[in-house]
């Protein structure tokens, strides 16, 4: 069984707000997760707008929540339904209960923007990753969650060649329900190569010009795609962290496929002793370290250092006043270079970390340590 401790911060947070909305990208494990809370209590009622007899339940939101009288409801696939936002502010005016309705969508940015607009004040959101390897380490190995990535049906199975199926199911289906249904119009094997592009380019600089030239379209319809990418939870962007006026920075930022599984199945890697000898090895790594991070710890800005003198930080985080400098090396045996040394004397974190693999714990410096991913997450380093 595993643990979810979203689940935990969900009670609290409707404990707190009258509505909450749960994030992320579909088959995550929103609807198991709102299931698994709500179980059989009677106090809910549950609807998936993506079965039509739900759908039109709430064609009058108002006639709707009047017939359920004090009961709570969850809403799932919300995204469907954008003008709900706007209904449920009177109707949420009229009665601030807390816990009162549970929105799942797998859209931020339409959600964020009507949630933000029509709910100011009512409404807190959650995000809900794939599982993080903290969640998972009792049942999987890292190596397993690395290759498979953190999709349930992808990370549980126990059969590679299933898992890798499922990957490439989810890659189709995502193409043709959440990227050409939004007004993108354009073959779809075209968005398929934009994004195994995005993967050529794990962990490196973002740069347009040469994505448009590599897959043949303009740059309106890239950087429209790549925004799709990004709002449906499936590519992050990580900006340059600016930390000295008098450096000269590079500034563009680096772009890395959230889920080391469909960064591997865009890649054609099946198994970890293809992942070994491929040259996105390095880079995979640190993706693959940097979401487990991020998704851990959401409340830190996240951020890379770059200088165009060579000076480098895989990923600073920043907190109030607290820096952190993280380097990834895809080795047990890592080693620093002048570049390395350079940022930490620019960026002045309060502590370095540089994450492998597998391995034991030491420091390598004063304030400078080498740590596994999995002993980095358990440690509560950051709080």
């Amino acid at each position: 069984m595993v643990d979810r401790k979203l689940s935990r911060q969900l009670a609290t947070y409707l404990a707190s707000f009258p509505v909450v909305a749960l994030l992320g990208p579909r088959q995550c494990g929103k609807s198991t997760l709102a299931r698994e809370f709500i179980g059989d209590n009677p106090e809910w009622e549950y609807l998936d707008l993506e079965r039509p007899s739900d759908l039109l339940k709430i064609t009058d939101v108002e006639l709707y929540f009047n017939s359920i009288g004090t009961k709570r409801v969850c809403i799932d696939e919300v995204q469907l339904r954008p003008d709900l936002f706007s209904a449920l502010r009177s109707i949420i005016d009229a009665d601030r209960r807390e816990g009162r309705v549970l929105l799942l969508g797998s859209a931020s940015p339409h959600l964020l923007q009507q949630g933000s607009e029509s709910l100011a004040g009512r409404i807190s959101f959650l995000e809900l990753t794939p599982f993080t390897l903290s969640e998972v380490r009792k049942t999987v190995s890292y190596k397993t969650h690395w290759l498979q990535g953190g999709f349930p049906q992808s990370t549980l199975s126990m059969d590679p060649e299933i898992s890798l199926i499922w990957r490439e199911d989810f890659i189709r289906t995502f193409v043709e329900r959440d990227v050409l249904p939004r007004g993108v119009r354009i073959d779809t094997s075209q968005v398929k190569r934009l994004f195994t592009m995005c993967a050529h380019l794990q962990g490196q600089m973002f740069n347009i010009s040469k994505l448009c030239e590599a897959v043949g379209l303009n740059r309106q319809t890239v950087t429209s795609l790549l925004s799709v990418f990004e709002q449906t939870f499936l590519l992050r962007k990580v900006e340059t962290f600016a930390s000295n006026l008098k450096k000269r920075m590079v500034k563009a930022p680096k772009i890395v496929i959230r889920d080391s599984g469909l960064l591997h199945a865009l890649l054609g890697i099946e198994t970890f002793t293809d992942l070994l000898g491929n040259p996105i090895f390095g880079n995979s790594w640190e993706g693959y370290a940097i979401e487990n991070i991020i998704a851990e710890n959401p409340r830190w800005n996240y951020f890379f250092y770059r200088t165009s003198n060579g000076a480098e930080i895989d990923l600073v985080l920043v907190k109030g006043t607290r820096k952190i400098a993280i380097e990834f090396k895809a080795t047990v045996a890592p080693k620093t270079c002048k570049g390395f040394w350079s940022a930490l004397e620019d960026i002045q974190p309060e502590s370095t970390w540089i994450i492998i693999p597998e391995g034991d714990q030491y420091t390598l410096k004063e304030g400078v340590t080498i740590i596994s991913l999995e002993q980095f997450l358990s440690a509560g380093i950051l709080g």
